[in-house]
């Protein structure tokens, strides 16, 4: 359900979640093991060795809750992100920052090839979003496309497969979609994040089992370069406007809470906010500190 929760707000990813929960990698193989030769195993041995074989219990049970979480969710975030963007902002900030030192602290080979591979990491995140064509969401293939698009940020640590449907320009009529129960527009996207996450899995997990340590590098990288994306005290400076004609900030300055309110006119609220930040960075430290034991 908190992977739900996060893979609905704009800049915090479902697979951070993943990652600080400790199922991260076995959600990987998971994933990697549905493929064409599970037919094979159903004729040989039956369904119990198919359901075994994907670790069934685990993503049945890892799926319903992030689904779940989107239905019920959809709502309470959307109106979280509209009226309080700041203290929303701030606790995320706190959960990603804390994120970065837990799987830093998982890097033991500190080489030249992972302080590349850490700086190449940031460089993505920062360019990520010059990278991705906006989409036309009446074209189902577009939705097709975003879904696949989306699922892969999904599952990565830092990346924020909500942010970037923002910036393809369907954040808005998927969450529409979402809460009005728009089938053929649900199925669609499904239908992309299925073959999305099928395909990147298998590349994810051949990184992971080949390039370990690089690859959480990367991986801290990647989440370094989210925290631009999540600083609470932000002004807008772009915005795309979707199929609904509604406005979609996608760029940001970030700001101190001090400018913040000179130049927007509204309270920086830095206390709450840097109550809630604490809070997030502590309850992520707590839980990495539990998985150990």
């Amino acid at each position: 359900m908190a992977m739900g929760a996060a893979d609905a707000v704009p800049g915090v990813s479902g697979g951070t979640v993943a990652f600080i929960s400790g199922v991260y990698e076995q959600l990987i193989e998971s994933v990697r093991s549905i493929n064409p030769g599970l037919l094979l195993t159903w004729r040989k041995e039956g369904f119990k060795a198919v359901w075994q074989k994907i670790d069934g219990n685990f993503l049945l049970t890892l799926l319903a809750g992030i689904i779940s979480s989107i239905l019920l969710l959809a709502h309470v975030i959307s109106y979280l992100l509209e009226a309080q963007p700041v203290l929303l902002s701030a606790f995320f900030f706190g959960l990603v920052s804390a994120s970065v030192l837990a799987i830093y602290g998982e890097i033991t080979d500190r080489s030249w090839k992972t302080t590349v591979a850490l700086l190449a990491g940031v460089i993505l995140m920062l360019l990520v979003n010059q990278l991705l064509p906006t989409l036309d969401t009446s074209n189902p293939l577009h939705i097709f496309m975003a879904g696949s698009i989306a699922i892969c940020a999904m599952i990565l640590p830092g990346i924020s497969g909500s942010f970037l449907l923002l910036i393809m320009g369907v954040y808005g009529d998927v969450m529409h979609a979402v809460k009005s129960f728009e089938l053929m527009t649900m199925l669609w996207f499904v239908s992309g994040c299925a073959a999305g996450i099928l395909g990147f899995s298998q590349i994810l997990s051949w990184l992971l089992h080949r390039f370990h340590q690089t690859t959480l590098a990367l991986l801290t990288g990647v989440l370094i370069g989210s925290l631009s994306q999540i600083w609470p005290w932000r002004q807008v400076v772009s915005y795309k406007i979707d199929s609904h004609g509604r406005a979609a900030p996608i760029t940001h300055d970030n700001l101190l809470p001090s400018v913040y309110e000179q130049l927007t006119g509204m309270s920086s609220q830095m206390v709450p906010a840097l109550i809630l930040m604490i809070l997030g960075f502590a309850l992520v430290w707590f839980f990495y500190r539990q998985a150990d034991k």
